[in-house]
Formats: structure tokens, sequence, C-alpha cells
């Protein structure tokens, strides 16, 4: 049996010391997903628009030699954009306003997807939790300091 629909997301949050708006500005520029990237699988951007917005489609060339295309499925500008590709899970980064900074949430909603079983029986969901725990560490480097996280 495989994990109920209910229960098919992973999340993480962390508190970044910077406003909303500027953290959202870095995750809606596709050219800067490889420099937050905390899987190590995200190479450069292909053929996008400068700025995302609901309905953008970009493209990322991935370490294993495809470029994955993408499209934002949710947008609402400083506060929370989400993107899916073929695999139809959501990747989904939400940013609340709190004290010291903006506290970012970043989760991997993998309901949509139409092979659930596989990812559970991969053990997807907690390998790309440990993933976004780096993403939004490298995320609060760089939008922090100004610089490229090591990997």
């Amino acid at each position: 049996m495989g994990t109920p629909k209910s229960e098919r997301q992973v999340s993480t949050s962390r508190v970044i010391a910077a406003p909303a708006q500027t953290i959202f500005d870095v995750l809606a520029d596709p050219s800067k997903h490889s420099i937050i990237d905390g899987s190590g699988t995200l190479v450069e951007a292909k053929s996008n628009p400068p700025r995302l917005f609901l309905g953008a489609k970009f493209g990322m060339k991935m370490s294993f030699h495809v470029v994955m295309r993408n499209k934002v499925v949710e947008f609402e500008d400083g506060k929370q954009i989400g993107w899916r590709h073929i695999g139809q899970h959501i990747w989904r980064y939400q940013l609340e306003p709190v004290e010291g900074g903006t506290k970012v949430t970043e989760t991997f909603d993998w309901r949509p997807s139409p092979v659930p079983w596989l990812l559970h029986r991969q053990n997807i969901p907690k390998k790309n939790l440990a993933s976004m725990e780096q993403t939004l560490a490298r995320l609060d480097s760089y939008v922090t300091t100004g610089n490229v996280p090591e990997p």
C-alpha cells in the first residue's frame, strides 16, 4: 500500500533575514535556480523568461543530461510560487513576513503525481526533504550575503 493522497506532501521552513519580495525575486528568476538548488541536479536555465509569472514555461538543464520543462501553476507576487513538470508534482515556495525576516516554506507536493507508488518506493519524498533543507540554506546565504554558496 502506498501513502494516502492526503499525506503526499513534504515541507520544510526557514526564517531568512530578508524581505519577502527580495527572496521572491530570486525564486521568480529561473537563472538563479541552479545557484540555490540543494539537490545538485540543476545545471542551468534554458530558454526562459527573465521573470516567472503564472503560466510561464521554463526549462532547466539537469545533471542527468535532459532539459526539464516546467510550468508555473501558482503565483502570488511576493508570497507564493509553484511549478510542475512532466511528473505533475508541484514544487512550491510560500513566503510569510515574520519577526526577523521572512519564513520561507518549500513544499514537494506529490499528490498530483500519476505514479505516487513509484515515488514512495524510491523514497523520493524523504530524499527531496533533505535537498529542500539544503536549498533553503543556500537561498538564505545567497539572499543575505550575495555569495553563491558552495555545494
